[in-house]
């Protein structure tokens, strides 16, 4: 149902570059008028906005190559969002009460082209479900890794928003055996008891290479790796002859407060890779654009049958959400991290 806007609304802006990893300390929320759309605009509502580590490479002055703008001090935080058409612009085709996804999170209320809008539809049965980062999980495994039916799949950062769905959806696409990585003892639990995962690796005293072959003895046919640095070192040990190597993300640079988000080292022995032909690809979404609505499709049908879970936090109102951020570079929550506004 529509709702009228107010005439004021709040937005979280980037008040201060910071030397490493962001804080709460670095984000101002400022309140602004609730904007007026133009032709083919929508003013949206915004109800759910991702928390996602990328914020990091944006803010931290490193964004050369992503498809996403970078952020300087001043500029509004964005990213991907879930909201209602609250007003609509001479020409727009959308209409107020329409649900929509956007880029223009990290504000109650956002003014966006209807064109880089998407209309929710019915696929899948919680909206905040198109906040997930299934697409990338699913992606990698069917377009670069292509998992076949008996294969020993290593997911890294397994606990994270790609992670929770990746294990999943491998064992779906016939792996079978899928290991995860995490460096929390309660969320390697979590993996195993919740998700599937048949055994988890936990950086610490015992080597990353010790725990890996004795949870996969006979190596490993398939990565998808979030983390790189000695994780990925580990795997390519790990892999057996013709192993395909998804990467997705690489937290392990990322998110440390020793670099600007932009760059992620690790130690690979080419020449195992030449010798095992092992293949290792980046995954990138915009080059392969019929992959979101594919993984809707099978992500609504699966949530559904309940063969898949989407494990996710909602973090309560706006002025929490840059603690959020901080809590997600911490590695505290499980799953997919989203702040949830209120309804009005």
């Amino acid at each position: 149902m529509a709702t009228v806007p107010p005439s004021t609304t709040r937005e979280i802006l980037l008040a201060d570059a910071p030397g490493g990893l962001p804080g709460p300390e670095h984000f101002t929320i400022a309140r602004k008028p609730v904007p007026v759309p133009g032709p083919g605009q929508v003013v949206v509502r915004n109800r759910y906005f991702l928390v996602f580590p990328g914020l990091r490479t944006l803010i931290g002055g490193e964004a050369d190559g992503m498809p996403l703008p970078r952020i300087h001090a001043g500029d509004v935080l964005f990213g991907p969002a879930v909201g209602e058409v609250v007003t609509a612009g001479p020409g727009a085709p959308l209409r107020p009460g329409d649900a929509v996804t956007h880029l223009l999170g990290w504000r109650e209320h956002a003014l966006v082209a209807a064109t880089d809008c998407t209309p929710l539809g019915d696929v899948l049965p919680d909206p905040v479900a198109h906040l997930s980062s299934g697409s990338a999980a699913y992606g990698a495994l069917t377009r670069l890794a292509e998992v076949r039916p008996g294969d020993t799949v290593f997911v890294t950062g397994a606990a994270g928003a790609v992670g929770t769905l990746a294990g999943p959806v491998a064992r779906l696409l016939g792996a079978k055996k899928v290991i995860g990585s995490t460096r929390s003892p309660d969320k390697a639990e979590r993996l195993r008891a919740e998700l599937g995962y048949h055994a988890v690796v936990v950086p610490g005293p015992q080597p990353i290479d010790e725990q890996l072959a004795a949870a996969a003895p006979d190596g490993i046919d398939v990565l998808l790796d979030t983390v790189g640095g000695d994780q990925l070192t580990s795997a390519v040990r790990t892999a057996r002859r013709g192993a395909r190597f998804a990467l997705v993300g690489a937290l392990s640079g990322q998110l440390s407060p020793r670099r600007a988000g932009g760059s992620a080292p690790a130690e690979i022995d080419t020449f195992r890779l030449i010798g095992q032909g092992i293949s290792l690809h980046g995954y990138s979404g915009q080059e392969h654009p019929d992959v979101r609505a594919e993984w809707t499709k099978h992500f609504g049908d699966w949530l559904r049958s309940g063969e898949i879970t989407f494990p996710h936090v909602r973090i309560p109102g706006m002025d929490r959400a840059p603690r959020a951020l901080q809590e997600l570079f911490e590695g505290r929550h499980f799953g997919t991290v989203v702040v949830e506004l209120p309804p009005r």
